[in-house]
């Protein structure tokens, strides 16, 4: 390979994951709404990839893992196949019945370049994203509190993508770290909401402010620790990024249109047992701080405080809890086989909060997935993997004077990741 390869590469693959960012659709993440683990390798593993090297995307979850790779470019597509709903009570002026958001497939393409510097250290740019929340609704649930104002369809878009430049280094022959500034950009849509006009401290940006977008900036930092040749331990922390306002939606969101990305902790473990050449087992806690974000944790299960005042309402969520389990399995020098499940905590604590969160049924806590990588040659390697978020439901009623009817949400997923990498 000759020395203007590289550069070349990097450039080519920063222009797709720009071209990415600015034509990805999102669709309903599984973790809150933060994707469970990034590219294929991961995927095939319920999202585990702290403790273990699994590619290029892997540096989303530990940094420190770079110093394992080889100069490296790689691409990957996810589909989600979402289904996710509500049902309503009759007894009030929501409108009763049940429905299933449309926009049933989505696709979010991530990708990037790792070059090795040398023995000891590389760089690495590449492009993931968080999925986001996305909704429409038929008929609008909210349309009898304000007939004049309310729209159809209820429907909202967020969309997240981050691009990240990241330096591992191995410090010792069994210490590795890394870290790397990490550019959020996220963008957001609503319609339907007009009937929460009247509640709004800026009733002109609650609703149809078409798309908005705001950027930020945040760090990624990890740790790879080689025990033995048969334990690995593994740690990384991304710190909560502040993005701009979405100044368009200033009249929804908490403390005029904040809408921040909470921070996320990840510890684990990976395991190679002597006895079985081949197997590598891992387990991990990771922690997701959406209580720290007031639009996000802010209780909107009382609508006392105008939306978008300083303090107003949210859709009360707290931090979730996420562990995962996992095996991979080298069959031989070409095929490896993937498996894991994983569990998060209720996004919720109380029913109470239902009424904000039939624009985000967030509801899934268990995952099961599977993988494979096939190994085409000397350079390149098909990676894929299938995850199915399991159905889960959570039922209330607003504590609003007026509101209180009998809520239930909704959702399950189905996910296929693909990916290409090719060594250099």
């Amino acid at each position: 390979m000759n020395g203007t390869e590289p550069g070349r590469l990097a450039a080519l693959a920063g222009g797709a994951m720009l071209t990415a960012i600015l034509g990805a659709t999102a669709a309903e993440a599984t973790n809150g709404y933060f994707a469970n683990g990034y590219g294929g390798t991961s995927k095939g593993m319920a999202g585990a990839g702290v403790a273990i090297p699994t590619g290029i995307l892997g540096l989303a979850q530990n940094p420190a893992t770079g110093t394992a790779l080889p100069t490296q470019a790689g691409i990957c597509l996810t589909g989600f196949g979402p289904e996710r709903g509500f049902s309503i009570a009759p007894g009030g002026p929501l409108a009763p019945g049940s429905q299933t958001s449309g926009n049933s497939l989505f696709w979010i393409p991530c990708g990037g370049f790792n070059y090795k510097l040398d023995e000891q250290s590389s760089v690495a740019v590449f492009m993931f994203g968080n999925g986001g929340m996305n909704v429409e609704y038929g008929t609008n649930p909210f349309a009898a509190l304000d007939p004049t104002k309310s729209a159809d369809p209820l429907g909202i878009n967020l969309e997240q993508a981050f691009i990240s430049l990241n330096y591992s280094r191995k410090l010792t022959p069994r210490l590795s770290v890394g870290l790397g500034p990490v550019l959020a950009v996220q963008r957001f849509s609503a319609t339907g909401l007009g009937a929460f006009a009247g509640m709004s401290a800026a009733p002109g940006a609650v609703t149809h402010g078409g798309d908005d977008w705001s950027t930020g900036l945040g760090v990624s930092l990890g740790v790879l620790y080689q025990v033995d040749s048969q334990w690995t331990l593994g740690a990384s922390w991304r710190s909560r990024i502040d993005m701009q306002p979405f100044e368009d939606y200033a009249g929804l969101f908490a403390d005029g249109g904040e809408f921040d990305i909470p921070a996320m902790a990840t510890l684990g473990v990976a395991f190679r047992p002597a006895d079985r050449p081949g197997l590598t087992l891992t387990a991990e806690y990771q922690r997701i701080f959406y209580g720290s974000v007031p639009s996000l944790a802010n209780s909107g299960a009382m609508l006392a405080a105008p939306l978008g005042s300083a303090g107003g309402p949210g859709f009360g969520w707290k931090d979730m809890d996420v562990v995962r389990v996992a095996a991979a399995q080298r069959v031989n020098d070409r095929l490896t086989l993937r498996g894991g499940i994983s569990h998060a905590s209720s996004f919720i604590d109380q029913g109470d909060e239902v009424l904000l969160n039939i624009m985000a049924p967030a509801t899934p806590r268990w995952h099961a997935s599977i993988g494979y990588s096939y190994r085409l040659g000397e350079r390149a390697t098909l990676t894929g993997s299938y995850t199915h978020a399991f159905r889960e439901s959570k039922s209330g009623a607003n504590r609003t004077p007026g509101l209180g009817q009998q809520t239930t949400l909704f959702m399950e997923q189905d996910e296929v990741s693909m990916g290409i990498s090719w060594d250099f």
